[in-house]
């Protein structure tokens, strides 16, 4: 008897439906077609342990597999559940009558118990887009795949349940969640907050101002002057994620497995790789199925890149066309990926290998060739990324000992969000264009008009700074972002005065 199955292959962030064909007829064997990988191919030792230990078989028959199209490779464990439905279904040991209205994905243990798969909320979306009624997959991934609508997810942890469910005898529940009132539920609960902050009021201006205007941003201090605390609580102050941003997000990190039970993600992400990661880790990719690196696990959140001279110049440099694109393509011989990474970068570093450069309370010192080295580690097409660049200076001790509360990230976050309303009403006509830190030439020259007087003071900070031709359009996109803060039309001046602040490394003495 043949009967046809329905599962799913995710490539990028997007799913590819797949049909499981199962024929059994006269003779013996077990064979397996469509391109499956190693894992796919074993699947028939798994399958067959659990359904003995089920008190169900595979038929001694010859059983014959294909998954269709046969062109696409199909890869992992999660088609065991998929496989064993229609051998089960085929061999008339379950009802078959409604199966075409079903998706089914979930890897078998030996017992029969299902481990959660990959790829769960765009398989769901995929199989609502295609008319499916129904998506069985591993109780642990059912949470996340319910965020989608107008399909029922049925959750189960055996296969057991899913047998009893298709012979009508124990229905399985589905699950079903409230996504909006979730998602608005949690949204206002960062887990960092700036109240934690003790002293740096100037750093976490500097925080202000990057999130409101999207700003990339780099810090440059001694260690233990409180890099990373600020940057942890970075995306407590973004605004908060809209409903299909979240959506987009959660979408990429279920591609990776790393959803589950948590469902919809309510909070920008945080990803904070280690300096000794790969290109391939960073941007992303893989030998054959291609995966999401971290850029675009950052996809509308921030990625922090701790010690950024320790980092391998050539993984900075790939980043450098992602940061511009908001996207990163990954071309294999047969097939292309584009993953979204529209994130903000935030960067630390010390200022010199010793860490405490032109510190005359401190025995390690580094001499000004020492500390150029290091910082030409960073290139200038990368560092031309980077909007701002502030210096961190140690907390003294009666700020730290003070008992006192920072400003909370909520208060921050209603400034940030109010600037960011304020961006979107201005580039509402411009396709692709959000926020001030997205703005090229062309939109600097309309968007960033400077009173004479303005004009004066950047040349002269330019000519007395001594700073970099880079610097100029990078201080307009920052005093556009203040002026937004303060709610002024115009770049006044005092603008443009805070602006140059915040271009250390443009400056003389530095990178030159």
């Amino acid at each position: 008897m043949l009967v046809k199955v329905y599962g799913s292959a995710v490539f990028g962030i997007e799913a590819t439906t797949i049909t499981v064909e199962v024929n059994i007829d006269k003779g013996i064997g077990y064979h397996l077609v469509g391109l499956p990988d190693k894992a796919v191919s074993e699947s028939s030792y798994r399958i067959s342990a659990a359904l003995n230990n089920n008190q169900y078989n595979l038929p001694g028959k010859k059983i014959i597999i294909n998954m269709a199209p046969a062109d696409i490779r199909k890869e992992g464990a999660a088609y065991d559940l998929t496989l064993a439905v229609g051998i089960l279904a085929a061999s008339h040991q379950i009802k078959s009558e409604a199966i075409e209205e079903y998706i089914i994905m979930g890897e078998l243990s030996l017992d029969g118990s299902l481990q959660p798969i990959k790829g769960a909320l765009p398989i769901a979306i995929k199989a609502r887009e295609e008319g499916f009624k129904y998506f069985i997959l591993p109780k642990q991934n059912a949470k996340e795949a319910a965020i989608v609508n107008d399909i029922q997810i049925l959750g189960a942890d055996t296969i057991q349940e899913v047998i009893n469910h298709f012979n009508g005898e124990q229905l399985i529940e589905p699950t079903i969640i409230d996504t909006r009132a979730e998602f608005y539920k949690n949204v206002d609960f960062p887990e960092h907050d700036f109240a934690d902050v003790k002293g740096q009021e100037s750093i976490k201006r500097c925080m202000e101002i990057a999130a409101a205007g999207g700003h990339n941003i780099i810090l440059i201090g001694p260690p233990g002057s409180g890099k990373t605390m600020l940057a942890k609580r970075l995306p407590s102050i973004l605004p908060p994620m809209t409903l299909q941003e979240a959506l987009e997000t959660t979408k990429i990190h279920s591609v990776v497995g790393k959803v589950k039970n948590a469902g919809l993600m309510y909070q920008r992400p945080f990803r904070s790789p280690h300096h000794t990661i790969s290109n391939i880790a960073l941007i992303g990719g893989g030998n054959n199925l291609p995966q999401p690196g971290e850029i675009s696990l950052s996809h509308n959140g921030v990625l922090f890149l701790d010690e950024l001279p320790e980092f391998q110049r050539s993984v900075l440099e790939v980043m450098r066309q992602p940061l511009e694109d908001r996207e990163v393509s990954i071309s294999r011989a047969k097939f292309t990926v584009t993953y979204p990474s529209s994130f903000m970068l935030v960067a630390s570093m010390n200022p010199s290998p010793s860490g405490y450069f032109n510190d005359p309370n401190s025995p390690m010192t580094s001499s000004p060739h020492e500390m150029q080295r290091y910082l030409s580690k960073i290139s200038g097409p990368l560092l031309d990324r980077i909007d701002i660049h502030i210096e961190v200076t140690p907390v003294p001790f009666e700020k730290l000992s003070d008992e006192r509360k920072g400003e909370s990230s909520v208060e921050i976050r209603k400034r940030v969000t109010a600037a960011r309303e304020i961006q979107s009403e201005r580039f509402k006509e411009t396709e692709n264009l959000h926020y001030n830190a997205q703005m090229n030439v062309k939109h600097i020259r309309k968007y960033c008009e400077l009173s004479e007087q303005s004009k004066q003071l950047i040349k002269t900070a330019m000519e007395k700074l001594n700073l970099s031709a880079r610097a100029y359009d990078r201080i307009l996109k920052v005093s556009r972002t203040i002026a937004d803060l303060a709610n002024s039309e115009n770049i006044n001046p005092e603008h443009i005065a805070e602006a140059i602040q915040y271009r250390s490394l443009d400056r003389d003495g530095w990178l030159g």
